[in-house]
């Protein structure tokens, strides 16, 4: 139901260029719907540059909060007054919230590697002592890494086109890491077939469905592997049906989206929101944007 948000109504936002896609307002908005908040969460264009300047707004409008997506995640991190501990390992945030222990100051956070521990507990699954391969450096590798070094994992390989991003990322999972460039097959294929858990980090099979990172086949997986894309849209990739014809189990990345923004709005908030509320105005979103009806 739309809400008319009158002079006391606290205003959330996400920021980030393209925004149009994004299922978030949906989540974000059932959320506050759900805890009886007088929230609402709009998502703001804001061109790659002003990410800055978009930090200035919230001081100036008195924003309750920002979710922060590509290309800003930087930008922010280095615009607000202090930095999560996630953050400031990483050296992005997703998200901006004012601090409880210093009022009027700006904090930003990174809320994606908790998400994902969190999907994966859904999923029953513990990284403690595990094999992890991670597909891709860029941030979204980037937050894993550094999420399952400090779940205790036995071993994470990174796995790059640029070996020098590759190694940059590795070294957030600590002495048990290493990186791999994609040019070296023979060394992609064992990492694969020996991983417990696969994360594609990358945005291959996003635009393209019919494409799979790295050019794995099925006889790279087997059973007993989970394989997690954390692209949500579609909601089966390419890599999903592959890594299914080799044995493994596969579970895309809509779970983790919902954690990661269950949190940032605990960080806004200080209420815990219904996962479930969440999960499902997500899945409504995404089924509107594909025109079904249910």
């Amino acid at each position: 139901m739309l809400r008319t948000p009158g002079p006391t109504t606290r205003v959330a936002a996400l920021i980030g260029d393209p925004v149009a896609h994004s299922v978030s307002p949906a989540m974000h908005n059932a959320a506050f719907e759900s805890l009886g908040l007088d929230w609402v969460y709009a998502a703001f264009r804001v061109a790659p540059g002003d990410a800055t300047a978009a930090v200035a707004a919230v001081r100036a409008l008195g924003l309750a909060g920002l979710s922060v997506t590509m290309p800003h995640k930087r930008a922010v991190a280095l615009a607000v007054d202090s930095l999560g501990s996630v953050a400031a390992r990483l050296g992005v945030a997703n998200t901006v919230y004012w601090s409880q222990d210093r009022p009027g100051e700006l904090v930003g956070e990174s809320t994606d590697g908790p998400g994902f521990l969190e999907a994966l507990r859904d999923e029953g699954f513990c990284v403690e002592g595990r094999t992890v391969v991670v597909l891709g450096s860029g941030g979204a590798a980037r937050a894993v890494t550094d999420a399952v070094s400090g779940a205790g994992v036995g071993e994470v390989t990174v796995i790059g086109r640029d070996l020098t991003s590759a190694a940059s990322c590795a070294g957030l999972g600590g002495s048990n890491a290493k990186a791999i460039g994609t040019d070296d097959v023979a060394a992609l294929r064992e990492a694969v077939l020996e991983g417990d858990l696969i994360v594609n980090a990358t945005s291959v099979g996003m635009s393209d469905i019919h494409l799979v990172p790295m050019d794995l086949t099925a006889e790279w997986f087997r059973s007993g592997q989970l394989v997690m894309d954390l692209i949500y849209h579609p909601a089966t990739t390419q890599l999903m049906r592959v890594a299914q014809a080799g044995g493994a189990r596969v579970l895309n990345g809509l779970s983790m989206l919902v954690h990661q923004a269950r949190r940032q709005v605990e960080c806004w908030t200080g209420m815990v929101p219904p996962v479930d509320v969440m999960r499902a105005a997500a899945e409504a979103a995404i089924r509107h944007r594909n025109g079904e009806s249910r």
